[in-house]
């Protein structure tokens, strides 16, 4: 996209959460490993996650009316609480991507937003147990927005709130199919695939750590 004569410069990043700061909150290996410490039939759950993790991930319904459907249905040996400390003990984070991008944040005078899929109380706990509110300015939460990539809502909406035209944003994401949906409205992308990569592509902007 032109810039209508305006400079290019980059003020903004959009950062996804589940593959770039974190590890993902609840992925198929998450739910496998699931299914082997409580006992779970792992194709009767992936089905039934299949059917209705969307309306979860939209904020549409809570964990507990997640959980209901998938877990809950039927009378199990375990506590709901149990399940839900074992879902939340899946995150983990990559400290030195943090460090960066807080790095690079401070040097370039940078916007932070995350823009992600993701489900409420997973969301909540993320934020409060890595302290992301120390990088992130701005959360774009599927469960927030009621839009989830690759909605091309959900990036208008970023551009909004954030007060940004899309040559003023690198979008990064472990998704190719969502940096591309970023990319047809003109905001820039990177494939996030490693730090080293994309620290080199960053630099290639000019924002350097």
């Amino acid at each position: 996209m032109k810039n209508k004569g305006y400079p290019v410069r980059i003020t903004t990043l959009f950062l996804d959460i589940g593959g770039v700061l974190l590890t993902n909150g609840w992925d198929r290996n998450s739910r496998k490993r699931a299914c082997e410490k409580f006992g779970l039939d792992h194709d009767d759950l992936g089905d039934r996650h299949n059917m209705t993790f969307g309306t979860y991930e939209d904020g549409k319904i809570s964990l507990d009316k997640y959980l209901d459907r998938i877990v809950f249905y039927q009378k199990r040996p375990f506590s709901r609480e149990d399940f839900k400390e074992f879902m939340f003990s899946q995150s983990e984070p990559f400290p030195e991507t943090i460090e960066f991008f807080k790095e690079i944040k401070v040097r370039n005078n940078l916007r932070v937003a995350c823009v992600s899929n993701e489900g409420r109380e997973l969301t909540e706990h993320r934020i409060r147990k890595f302290a992301l509110h120390e990088l992130i300015d701005t959360f774009i939460s599927s469960c927030f927005v009621h839009f989830r990539k690759p909605d091309e809502d959900i990036y208008r909406l970023a551009l909004d709130t954030t007060c940004s035209r899309p040559d003023d944003v690198i979008n990064i994401d472990d998704r190719i199919m969502f940096v591309e949906v970023a990319q047809g409205l003109g905001i820039r992308g990177i494939h996030h695939k490693d730090l080293k990569i994309t620290r080199g592509k960053l630099a290639s902007f000019g924002l350097e750590a």
